[in-house]
């Protein structure tokens, strides 16, 4: 019998792979015997780049940069097992996760890190990138990253203009001279599931900013700015950013990408089932668990569980997907592919107690439904 596991990470407790391996440790205890294949996934945020990079068998290059605060932060990017292609984790250099809560302020948060990976694996010859943009703690429109590959932001003396979403009130001009030559002989493939444009009540600042710490009077700043750097965009390429689907994404980075760099975007669960192989895996299996902290309504919006489920489907495969919580709007799972959703937890606990026993929880649950798919094929 063969198991296919394909959880996402449990953020808090788990990273995808160990999810996988708790999940495995419950097979193996009912079905001893059964062939587990773990795919570790992720929907394009926090724990693409170490899904691609073990899928793949490559390796991952550490890099110091600056942070979203400008301070230095050890970050990392992959490179696949073909040799060739780079997987970028914006989190990892200007990620929510490098802030305390109390700093969160995306006035002055920036994306000049991002910029500088893309440096680094640019000289390490790198030309094919994978970008996974989700968990920024920045609005600035990538102009941090932009202004690491060689862009000119200037206010009105000539001189450049600091780093965050506040700053960008002071641009009066975009000078490309110096943008890095090689970004037009790369390749850039934008894992984001988001679809809204760069401003507006639908935009990056009304939408994402109060979760990176925006104030109900900074958001009003931050979209003015960003309308204003879009306003001089259009005047640079032509390309209007404004109303754009995805300019939204990561702060407004999903813009700039779309403006200066040879770029496609992808949802970021599709990418990741290509790179990880996952369909192939499922040729022959019985069923497949997935799973991740909080399955709801919004899993059905690109999430992983879903992903996978949909993967599975086509080949009439059954998925069980395992959750630290269970929300409002789950029957809109079962169409995507997903038989059921378990939760778990196991009795009254707290959520630090939950994050903490994470590993055994799942190795219980998955064992329990291992247990009960096995004694149903039996009988019929």
């Amino acid at each position: 019998m063969k198991i296919v596991i394909a959880p996402d990470s449990f953020k808090g407790s788990l990273s995808a792979l160990k999810a996988a391996e708790a999940i495995e440790r419950g097979v193996k205890k009912a079905a001893p015997d059964a062939q587990t294949v773990l795919v570790p996934v992720a929907d394009g945020g926090e724990g693409t780049l170490d899904s691609l990079v073990s899928a793949t068998n490559g390796r991952k290059v550490q890099v110091k940069v600056k942070g979203p605060l400008l301070e230095p932060v050890q970050a990392e990017y992959g490179v696949l097992g073909d040799g060739e292609t780079c997987v970028i984790e914006m989190a990892r250099a200007s990620g929510l996760n490098l802030i305390e809560p109390s700093r969160l302020n995306p006035m002055i948060t920036t994306t000049y890190g991002t910029g500088e990976l893309i440096t680094k694996a640019l000289d390490d010859g790198c030309r094919k990138f994978i970008l996974a943009i989700g968990g920024s703690a920045t609005n600035d429109g990538g102009a941090g990253m932009l202004q690491a590959l060689g862009m000119k932001l200037l206010d009105g003396e000539g001189q450049s203009i600091q780093g965050g979403g506040g700053a960008l009130r002071e641009l009066a001009k975009i000078d490309a001279s110096d943008f890095d030559a090689r970004i037009a002989n790369s390749e850039f493939l934008i894992a984001s599931d988001v679809q809204n444009p760069l401003i507006g009540k639908e935009g990056a600042s009304y939408v994402f900013g109060p979760q990176k710490g925006a104030t109900a009077e900074m958001v009003d700043h931050l979209d003015r700015n960003l309308k204003h750097f879009a306003d001089l965009v259009e005047e640079q390429t032509g390309i209007r950013l404004h109303e754009m689907a995805g300019a939204g994404a990561a702060g407004g980075i999903g813009g700039a990408f779309q403006a200066f760099f040879p770029s496609k975007m992808r949802r970021g669960i599709d990418m990741v089932i290509e790179y990880t192989g996952l369909k192939e895996k499922l040729i022959g299996a019985e069923f497949v668990f997935t799973g991740e902290g909080q399955i709801d309504y919004q899993t059905a919006s690109g999430k992983t569980p879903m992903g996978v489920a949909q993967a599975a489907k086509r080949e009439g495969i059954p998925v069980f997907a395992l959750a630290g919580s269970i929300g409002q709007g789950i029957d809109a799972l079962y169409e995507h592919g997903i038989t059921s959703v378990h939760s778990i937890i196991n009795g009254p606990m707290q959520l630090d107690m939950a994050m903490k026993l994470g590993a055994e929880l799942l190795e219980q649950t998955a064992e329990q439904v291992t247990r009960t798919y096995v004694s149903c094929k039996i009988e019929s």
